[in-house]
């Protein structure tokens, strides 16, 4: 190990520590989940999951901003008895909620939108599945399958879900399918790829320990701060590469830019990993990358703030739904590059950054979404002056994100 590494903390991830508090919430808290996520999401998500605990059968579950919160609650409100008021801020209530509204309603529990129909806030009233067979449209957000696939194992006969479309993020609701498997609850998936079988839980597990991942999401900042500062070496302690988080997908676009990771194992433990991160050594020699974000839509700002950096023209697919985000994505990245001098194009389904010259602009506005905020904070190591908007909205995610940026950006070397 170089001593010279500059070591960056990583938090849990939040998408494997949210499904471990449904799964432990919903077969009775058997597991002991170590290196839980610090981020609001989860806080949030523990907090919500004790009111319902300690409601006593009713209650308003307020999700603040966050989707994913909001959508694996309502399948489980709706099977909880008592009468649910599940809300939340101004964007959460514009965000879409109508294809897992609709299968709930296919399985005989009643959802009822009090505003606007599709939309939160919902009032539901929780009762018993009278259908296990449901189908759901999982193009605008994987999320809806997850929240649905997380509730079978408490359903009087498991579930049976066919997907209409082929769905966005798809890593994400494998990585629901492989903890339901490691909670001793059966999963399988039709030849197909579009029906996933979950059965009812026979009987408790056996209580047992475990460990979350370390945040590819969160690592996908330091791989623009290796790229910007080929100087430095970056150590990303706890991470793998073999991952089964869907962002992990940022090592695939960042080798395009010429940023080489290395994993490294310690020889005294066996599991314990951390990635090293060299930027490029000589200019990027393939001034075009495309990439298929598809299966990791969180991931676009971070990469098109890159690859405006790095003046490549690249192109990202599978965007379609990244204007449903915590903000509109789509309008934000294209303002803040173009406020900067960056070029943008966008269609529905992709977006294209091309080569220009970025300057400093005075602050870099995040519309309350913290992806934006992080994904365009290393271009502070380019531009020293340059401030961020709210910076204080990485809580969402990575409470400590701006501890661990310092550790770069203060390194002189």
């Amino acid at each position: 190990m170089n001593t010279n590494d500059i070591r960056i903390t990583l938090p849990a991830s939040k998408s494997m520590s949210n499904r471990w508090l449904m799964i432990n919430h919903l077969i009775g808290g058997h597991f002991r989940i170590n290196k839980l996520s610090t981020s609001g999401d989860t806080r949030l998500l523990r907090q919500l999951l004790t009111q319902i605990e300690e409601g006593g059968g009713s209650g308003v579950y307020y999700c603040n901003n966050a989707g994913s919160v909001a959508r694996f609650l309502m399948p489980l409100l709706a099977i909880t008895p008592g009468h649910h008021t599940l809300t939340g801020d101004e964007r959460l209530c514009q965000r879409p909620m109508a294809p897992l509204i609709e299968a709930l309603r296919q399985m005989g529990l009643r959802v009822d939108c009090t505003e606007k129909e599709g939309f939160l806030p919902v009032h539901i009233q929780g009762g018993i599945p009278i259908r296990r067979t449901v189908s759901v449209d999982p193009l605008l957000s994987s999320q809806f399958v997850s929240a649905l696939l997380l509730i079978a194992p408490k359903m009087p006969e498991g579930i049976s879900l066919t997907m209409t479309q082929r769905p966005t993020s798809r890593p994400y609701i494998e990585m629901t399918c492989d903890a339901l498997r490691q909670a001793g609850i059966e999963v399988r998936r039709s030849s197909n790829g579009r029906t996933y079988y979950v059965q009812h839980i026979e009987r408790k597990p056996k209580a047992s320990v475990i460990s979350i991942e370390r945040d590819w999401s969160s690592a996908s900042y330091f791989y623009t701060m290796a790229l910007l500062r080929p100087d430095l070496r970056i150590r990303l302690l706890g991470l793998q590469l073999d991952s089964c988080q869907g962002d992990s997908a940022t090592d695939a676009f960042f080798r395009l830019l010429g940023v080489q990771s290395t994993e490294v194992r310690s020889p005294y433990r066996s599991a314990a990993r951390s990635i090293t991160l060299q930027g490029p050594e000589t200019k990027i020699l393939n001034p075009k990358v495309q990439f298929n974000c598809l299966d990791c839509p969180d991931l676009v700002p971070t990469f098109a703030v890159a690859a405006a950096a790095a003046g490549v023209r690249a192109t990202l697919k599978g965007v379609s739904n990244i204007a449903l985000k915590e903000s509109d994505r789509m309008q934000a990245i294209s303002t803040e590059l173009q406020r900067m001098g960056g070029k943008v194009t966008c269609s529905d389904e992709e977006m294209v950054i091309l080569p220009s010259e970025l300057h400093p602009t005075e602050p870099v506005r995040t519309y309350n979404d913290h992806r934006i905020a992080m994904a365009f904070a290393p271009l502070m190591l380019r531009f020293p002056d340059l401030k961020i908007e709210n910076p204080e909205v990485v809580d969402k995610s990575f409470p400590e994100f701006w501890q661990q940026f310092d550790l770069v950006l203060n390194n002189k070397q």
